[in-house]
């Protein structure tokens, strides 16, 4: 098993984090009793513990920010039990696409997974609700994160609806940063994306989106958007600045439009059955690894999504950012209204609960 170093977990914080294998795997364990439980133990206290190996594994591009807070959770979590609780974690799909990990996930072939929410919604339907199309664009970091990991009614009921599907959801990593779009032409206005050919992921609420706002959402594996873009068969793709920059869309891009259409946002999922079978002191240690890297990635991924669209800029692209009035324009239009509406019904008024309490935590 390769062992995260902390050389590696520094490298992660200046984005020149090497992509880190894995190695034997195995699933949880029901380790022994008598360990001291709680957040203040040290490494010593896990002596007596059965050790752990649990698999994890993300489908993000290399650098980008699900790889780099995986990792930086198996690092913490290594260094608080002194070994015995483990990670073998599996960077860059290596274990497959996020539908794979997904199914994986659920079989408890692998016990940890990170992506972002639009894979999920296929195992949670709950999850949809992420898909409400720039519900988070008037919102800093903070006040999202109160909502989405804090003491919330929304947290309460997005955690029960994956206990449900036999899941455990351990934390949700954001800043207020979000997917983008790049396009051969600029678009400036709202006109402008009318009978744009974009690709985006294989998602009903996210092509209705597109379709909504004049659009031609088009579905295609990411290994092939890239020829798809360079030979003008597509005109243009949505996503965030970091796995922009690490497709090297700038080669066969001209335009970075700050659409600020979906939050960028990467959950760290665990197997239900795996979590439960974990020693209460190992509960605990990876619960405070998830949360010391929420605190400290998030802190920092404001700074690596300016970085990324100043990297962007320097090699040539033209960066199209968007007033308060553009974003009005979009959530006015009736087909936008309805898919809210639409959404807001196959998640059982979640979508509701989210604004109103977005709104409260910014109040």
């Amino acid at each position: 098993m390769k062992k995260i170093t902390a050389l590696v977990l520094a490298a992660a914080m200046t984005l020149a984090l090497a992509a880190c294998g894995g190695g034997n795997s195995s699933n949880a364990g029901t380790s022994s009793s008598g360990a001291t439980s709680g957040a203040s133990s040290t490494a010593g206290d896990y002596a007596s513990l059965d050790p752990v190996v649990l698999t994890g594994a993300d489908s993000t591009g290399k650098g980008a920010a699900g790889q780099l807070f995986g990792e930086m959770v198996a690092a913490k979590v290594d260094e608080i039990t002194g070994g015995q609780l483990t990670i073998d974690y599996y960077p860059n799909g290596e274990l497959g696409a996020d539908a794979d990990l997904l199914r994986q996930l659920q079989a408890n072939d692998i016990q940890l997974f990170v992506g972002q929410t639009a894979p999920v919604v296929s195992f949670v339907p709950e999850v949809a609700v992420y898909d409400l199309p720039m519900v988070f664009a008037q919102y800093d970091g903070a006040t999202i994160d109160k909502v989405l990991n804090g003491d919330s009614q929304f947290n309460t009921q997005m955690k029960s609806a994956f206990n449900a599907a036999g899941l455990e959801l351990m934390g949700t990593l954001q800043n207020a940063t979000y997917r983008l779009t790049t396009s051969n032409t600029e678009l400036a206005t709202l006109d402008d994306f009318k009978g744009l050919q974009i690709r985006t992921m294989e998602n009903p609420n996210h092509m209705e989106f597109w379709e909504a706002i004049g659009a031609a959402p088009t579905p295609m594996a990411w290994n092939e958007v890239y020829f798809a873009l360079q030979s003008g068969n597509l005109a243009a793709e949505e996503n965030a600045a970091d796995t922009i920059v690490g497709a090297n869309l700038n080669e066969v891009q001209k335009y970075l439009s700050l659409t600020n259409h979906i939050l960028y946002a990467n959950m760290m999922i665990m197997n239900q059955e795996a979590w439960e079978s974990l020693d209460p002191a190992y509960q605990e240690a990876l619960a405070q690894a998830v949360s010391e890297s929420l605190t400290e990635m998030s802190a920092q991924l404001a700074q690596i999504d300016e970085d990324n669209k100043a990297d962007l800029e320097s090699k040539g692209m033209i960066i199209t950012e968007y007033g308060p009035e553009f974003y009005e324009e979009v959530l006015a239009l009736p087909a936008v209204q309805e898919l809210y509406q639409s959404i807001d019904a196959s998640v059982n008024g979640l979508g509701a609960t989210l604004q109103e309490e977005l709104a409260a935590a910014a109040g």
